[in-house]
């Protein structure tokens, strides 16, 4: 498998702030049902990202400039197939209900290797929800398959799980939200393995290996503080 390059960090610090607000109150509106028991953000669901303006980070020495996030392109190489595809629809929702159950953590521990954790989830894939849905549109193709079962996704959590997840408070929330989180990190790591192997796009590749990469360290990280 050839390395893959560097992602352009720029542009996704870019699409990132046009799009994260969006996709933290959408989360958030949906996941702060407390001990209500709802729950939260359906794997179905993804984020709205209408056009808003963004301030784009210059180089070093050069100043910060504005655009609408809709003017915003995506540089990336121009030969993709069905895995492709699969993969950026697919991790939407995947990384969607991830972010529900970051968002959960708040309110429901004071630990603070979990709140880290939550952290660093919303940090890595907000920018790349954004990335994603960018990807599809710039192409014309829709965010989702109707008639694909995102509960068959490697990682993903069932609706019960989410709802004892958002029940959950202290020491419990901490041992279910780190369970919860391994599996749901070890799907994402499985998927972008995936799409490394059956995909043809640069771009995606590059994701692809940043997901595997960061997600296999973040799963050696919560082990380490939460030996089973």
């Amino acid at each position: 498998m050839p390395t893959p390059h560097r992602p352009n960090r720029r542009l996704l610090i870019a699409v990132a702030a046009g799009a994260a607000a969006l996709v933290v109150a959408a989360v958030a509106a949906t996941a702060g049902g407390g001990g209500s028991g709802e729950t939260g953000v359906s794997a179905s669901k993804t984020p709205s990202t209408s056009p808003v303006p963004v301030v784009v980070p210059g180089r070093p020495g050069e100043s910060a400039s504005t655009v609408m996030s809709n003017e915003l392109t995506v540089p990336d190489g121009t030969a993709y197939n069905l895995p492709d595809v699969y993969f950026m629809r697919m991790m939407i929702p995947h990384h969607t209900q991830a972010l529900e159950m970051a968002v959960l953590a708040a309110g429901r521990t004071n630990h603070p290797q979990i709140l880290a954790i939550a952290d660093r989830v919303r940090a890595a894939q907000l920018p790349e929800i954004a990335v994603m849905r960018s990807w599809l549109a710039a192409r014309g193709l829709p965010f989702d398959d109707p008639g694909h079962d995102h509960a068959t996704m490697p990682g993903m959590q069932s609706a019960d799980r989410i709802k004892d997840l958002t029940a959950a408070r202290g020491d419990a929330f901490d041992r279910l939200f780190i369970d919860l989180m391994i599996s749901h990190h070890q799907g994402a790591v499985k998927m972008a393995t995936d799409v490394l192997g059956a995909g043809r796009n640069e771009q995606i590749g590059e994701m692809a290996n940043n997901i595997a990469t960061e997600q296999t360290v973040e799963i050696n990280r919560m082990r380490e503080a939460f030996p089973a």
